[in-house]
């Protein structure tokens, strides 16, 4: 098992520890469950992961933290793998409260990059009896027992609404922790967006991939109905399940439309646009990560017509422009600063 990462090998040594029916909240490498074949419950909030769980036996997966398979009192143990966020790790505290059954037993487990000091205090603010039982591999496993159920967990409590103004258009946008740019308009999408005003898509179907909280998506179509202007609507997928619930929301909210799906890059996207904007993501957990970005790239040939558009801003040091010349068309500057590029290529 020297593939996996060390917080699930850190939890391998403590496998002795994992009694009865069991719960996995946040793994990162689906092949941790083979070292589990009594299986159990495991929860993922990205879909890629989510696909790849799904073919491991006698394990029911739940895809984000308001699936149905995720019912109270259903784990004698449940393991928490810490996650990025000091915000996400109170959401997943608060669902491995409800799933646990009474006096039951919760482990944390993270890596000391990842934050493991940080997310003991939030424990330990939480369960006082939590104590540290190992660590290995730069990492810490921290053990709670005689935990008591909290079974009222619903992910619509966590989330919160922010307004953004840009270009007269005001618009709610929803959030939930862990979700990009929670609670703001982060200045690449901002540019993003000034340059849909000064340059205006051709009209036809619109794709935003990685879209986040539904921002691109709604600001354009409420734009465009400012000012009077043909709207089309705006599909979004995100990999991440916090993110397509926001977006869901946030349409809503806005009274515009699109369909909102998960999807691992564009696997389950099935249709041809006449625009496709984004705002991709760099990152896989803490490291500068573009194979997302670049796959998109190169795949997104089959899902943009003849004549089409694609419009993406990132940060300036990125590797984007050789990879949109090659396989989209010549790439062009729309908007610039010292630390973003909005490019865009046309399709011949």
């Amino acid at each position: 098992m020297s593939a996996l990462p060390n917080s699930h090998q850190a939890l391998l040594r403590n496998r002795d520890r994992l009694r009865g029916d069991l719960a996995i909240l946040g793994p990162t490498d689906p092949a941790l469950l083979d070292t589990f074949p009594q299986g159990g419950l495991v929860m993922t909030e990205q879909a890629g992961t989510s696909t790849l769980l799904a073919s491991r036996a006698n394990w029911v997966v739940a895809f984000g933290y308001d699936d149905t398979a995720l019912s109270s009192q259903i784990a004698d143990t449940v393991v928490i793998f810490v996650p990025k966020s000091r915000a996400e790790l109170s959401l997943r505290l608060a669902l491995a409260l409800s799933l646990v059954k009474a006096a039951g037993r919760l482990l944390l487990v993270g890596e000391k990059k990842e934050g493991i000091a940080r997310a003991v205090r939030q424990l330990s603010e939480q369960l006082p009896q939590s104590e540290k039982v190992d660590s290995a591999r730069h990492c810490q496993v921290w053990q709670a027992d005689g935990v008591s159920c909290a079974p009222d967990f619903k992910l619509a409590d966590w989330m919160q609404w922010h307004e953004i103004d840009r270009h007269g258009v005001r618009l709610a946008l929803a959030g939930l922790p862990g979700i990009f740019s929670d609670g703001e308009l982060d200045a690449g999408t901002g540019m993003l967006l000034d340059s849909l005003a000064d340059s205006p898509l051709r009209p036809g179907a619109v794709l935003d991939f990685a879209c986040g909280a539904g921002v691109i998506g709604a600001w354009l179509q409420c734009y465009q109905a400012q000012r009077s202007v043909e709207s089309f609507p705006v599909d979004g997928v995100d990999v991440q399940a916090q993110a397509v619930t926001c977006a869901r929301a946030t349409y809503e909210r806005a009274g515009v439309n699109g369909v909102i799906q998960a999807s691992d890059g564009l696997d389950r996207v099935d249709g041809r646009y006449r625009n496709v904007v984004t705002n991709p993501p760099f990152h896989t957990g803490l490291h500068t990560d573009t194979s997302v970005t670049e796959t998109f790239i190169k795949n997104l040939g089959s899902h943009l017509v003849s004549g089409g558009e694609l419009r993406v801003v990132a940060n300036r040091f990125l590797p984007y422009e050789a990879l949109i010349r090659r396989y989209i068309g010549q790439p062009r500057v729309l908007a610039e600063d010292k630390r973003f590029i909005v490019w865009a290529a046309t399709k011949p």
